[in-house]
C-alpha cells in the first residue's frame, strides 16, 4: 500500500495548524453548535477527497489537460503551499479567508464549510493531489484506497478538532507553529517529486540526462 498520498494529505490538511483558527472562529459557539460544526468539517474534508480522487481525472480529460501538464501545475501550487507552511501559515487560505470566517462567526453564521473547511484545511492544493495519484491508481481497489485515506483525513481532522483545547494548551502557538513548519518541509520535498515526474514527460530528454 503506498502510504505516500495519505501522508501528502495530512502534510496538506494539518489539521493541528487549523487548531488555532477553528477555536478562534468558534469562540462564540456553544457546545452544541462547535460539535456540529467539527462533524460538518469532517465530513466536508472527506467529501471533497474522497470526489476528487474519483471524479478529479475524468475532469481534466474533459478539458484535455494532459496529466504531465497537471503535474507540474499541481506540484508547483503544492511547492506554493509548502512555502506558506514554512511561514508557519495553513497550507490552503490567505488572511482574506481568515478575516471572512472571523466576520461570518461575529454573525452566527454556519463557518464549517466555508471557510474551515474550504479553502482552509481542503482546497486546490489537496484537489491536486488527489487527481496526480488518482492518474497513478488505474485499479478500483486503488482508487478505494485513496477514498480511505479521505476517511483517516476526515478522522483527523474531527479528532484534532474535538481535543483542540487540550491541543493548544500543550502545544502552544509555538508548537503549532513548529508542526506547520515540518510538514510544510515534507510537502515541499513530495512537490519536487511531483514537478519532476510531470517535467520528464513533458520533456523526454531530461530523463536521459539523469545520472544511472
Amino acid at each position: 500500500m503506498d502510504l505516500k498520498p495519505l501522508i501528502a494529505l495530512l502534510a496538506i490538511v494539518n489539521p493541528i495548524g487549523a487548531i488555532p483558527f477553528f477555536l478562534s472562529f468558534t469562540s462564540g459557539f456553544s457546545r452544541a453548535q462547535r460539535q456540529r460544526t467539527i462533524r460538518v468539517s469532517a465530513f466536508s474534508a472527506f467529501v471533497v477527497i474522497a470526489v476528487s480522487a474519483l471524479a478529479g481525472l475524468r475532469i481534466i480529460e474533459f478539458f484535455g489537460i494532459s496529466i504531465a501538464s497537471f503535474q507540474v501545475g499541481g506540484g508547483t501550487l503544492l511547492l506554493i503551499s509548502s512555502l506558506q507552511m514554512l511561514h508557519a501559515q495553513p497550507a490552503e487560505t490567505s488572511k482574506e479567508d481568515v478575516s471572512e470566517g472571523a466576520e461570518r462567526a461575529d454573525a452566527g453564521d454556519s463557518i464549517a464549510v466555508v471557510p474551515l473547511t474550504i479553502p482552509l484545511l481542503t482546497g486546490p492544493a489537496t484537489i491536486s493531489t488527489m487527481v496526480i495519484y488518482a492518474q497513478q491508481s488505474p485499479h478500483w481497489w486503488q482508487l478505494g484506497t485513496l477514498v480511505l485515506y479521505g476517511v483517516v483525513i476526515g478522522v483527523a481532522v474531527y479528532v484534532a478538532f474535538m481535543a483542540s483545547g487540550r491541543i493548544a494548551r500543550v502545544l502552544g502557538q509555538t508548537g503549532i507553529n513548529v508542526m506547520t513548519r515540518l510538514m510544510g518541509l515534507i510537502l515541499a520535498a513530495m512537490a519536487v517529486e511531483i514537478m519532476a515526474a510531470g517535467l520528464m514527460q513533458l520533456f523526454p530528454v531530461l530523463a536521459t540526462a539523469l545520472p544511472r
